[in-house]
């Protein structure tokens, strides 16, 4: 936007009142090697952003930061009203407090949807899951309370979803999802809304609401890893992600204890010696602990001199790993997109992921019909994959690692994000406001 609107300011409204625009733009230019102009963007900074975070919400969190949101909005809207506002952050409920206190425009890109179908059918099924305990998925009447408590959140998000002018998402998976909550109803919410007081949150919509949601792939810096060496490579499985429940690293472990199980040969000091590698962030209490209890399972599971962790690496060692590893893992479920596995295959790695999600609809696909990479569902599947790729002739392993940078490089480079980006409109809704 700097580089093609050189007369439009961008304003971030930002809850990091501990750095200054120089510090983050600093970290923008070491991080991603981008240089902004700092005349044409500035920072709002929010007190408030405590209510947005999991730690201020134990119980009814979706509901909780919601309403923090809202809140954390009407303080940015209270010290600066912008003409066109988007959304990265996935805060739909914002959009009525910018909606009805700013009266402007509103787009989002939205990288996953804040409750989906699937979170109301596991629940309804009564299938435990990191966002269903065992504790509710085993009582019936704990089960159909938070089916209810759900479904009127599923309304309100569907609610406020529509209040946008324009939608953005990040990837094939994330779009069926958000077309779906757009069309979302609800019977029996739907006549209780045809009464007052009720029946005033109807006019909260727009009349010409969205009905579907534009892709736009997010930008992968694909460049410099674009520039690794094919051959040779190391014998390593890397994994590169936070140390969060929901990226499951505890199947990645099995799944590599599975392969040396059935494969004693890779457990050995040598040439077919085989390594898992974690590379991932610890944000909080809760991941380090998760890193602690990981630990314990690779002693457990007799794997621990096969396994290394990396955590809060600098960039230039997560790069150095990428350039040197063999196999990409992802086990992550219905993983929204999947940036990581764009960077293993754009760094020549071969990605193995979990059958779901973006890295099944979007990323891991044939190039030129050929394959790119391998999806599993189960840990004896990933373990199959590992050998596949580890059974590789050096012709076979060379031109699947060619294939998989071409198409990384080809479709999700940031000039494709850029023409995506321009594609949803947004001029048209600043020049309008």
């Amino acid at each position: 936007m700097q580089r093609t609107d050189s007369d439009i300011i961008s304003i971030i409204y930002s809850g990091d009142t501990d750095a200054t625009k120089d510090e983050i733009l600093s970290k923008v230019k070491a991080r991603f090697d981008i240089s902004l102009d700092p005349r044409l963007v500035h920072f709002v900074y929010l007190q408030s952003r405590y209510l947005v975070e999991d730690s201020t919400w134990p119980r009814f969190t979706l509901v909780g930061q919601s309403i923090g949101s809202m809140y954390l909005a009407w303080e940015a809207m209270s010290k600066l009203v912008p003409d066109l506002y988007i959304d990265t952050m996935g805060y739909a409920f914002t959009f009525h407090v910018v909606s009805h206190l700013g009266h402007v425009p509103i787009g989002a890109y939205v990288h996953y949807p804040t409750i989906s179908t699937d979170m109301l059918a596991r629940v309804k099924s009564r299938q435990r899951w990191h966002t269903n305990t065992g504790a509710i998925s085993s009582s019936e009447i704990l089960s159909r309370a938070k089916l209810l408590y759900y479904r009127f959140f599923m309304y309100y998000y569907a609610l406020s979803l529509r209040t946008a002018n324009f939608l953005m998402v990040n990837s094939s998976w994330t779009k069926n999802h958000v077309d779906s909550i757009l069309r979302y109803s609800d019977d029996l919410l739907d006549l209780i809304h045809l009464f007052p007081p009720q029946v005033v949150i109807k006019l909260f919509t727009l009349q010409n609401a969205p009905v579907s949601a534009r892709i736009v792939y997010p930008p992968c810096d694909t460049r410099e890893m674009a520039k690794f060496p094919l051959t040779p490579r190391k014998r390593v499985i890397l994994s590169v992600a936070q140390f969060r429940p929901e990226k499951d690293h505890q199947a990645q472990l099995l799944a590599f204890h599975d392969l040396l199980k059935s494969h004693p040969e890779y457990a050995r000091e040598g040439g077919d010696h085989v390594q898992l590698v974690l590379v991932g962030g610890s944000r909080n209490e809760g991941d380090a602990r998760r890193v602690l209890e990981l630990r314990d399972l690779a002693r457990n599971l007799e794997i621990e001199p096969h396994v290394q962790f990396v955590v809060n690496a600098p960039y230039s060692v997560v790069l150095e790993w990428l350039s040197r590893a063999s196999i990409g893992l992802s086990t992550m479920v219905d993983e929204h997109f999947g940036i990581n596995v764009v960077e293993f295959m754009a760094a020549g790695v071969i990605p193995v992921a979990h059958a779901s999600g973006g890295p099944l609809k979007d990323i891991i696909v044939p190039f030129n019909g050929e394959p790119t990479g391998f999806h599993a569902l189960t840990r004896q599947e990933f373990a199959n994959a590992f050998q596949t790729v580890l059974s590789l002739s050096p012709e076979e392993e060379a031109a699947m690692r060619w294939r998989a940078r071409a198409w990384a490089v080809q479709r999700f480079s940031e000039e494709e994000f850029e023409r995506g980006w321009n594609q949803s409109g947004w001029r048209t809704y600043l020049a309008s406001s």
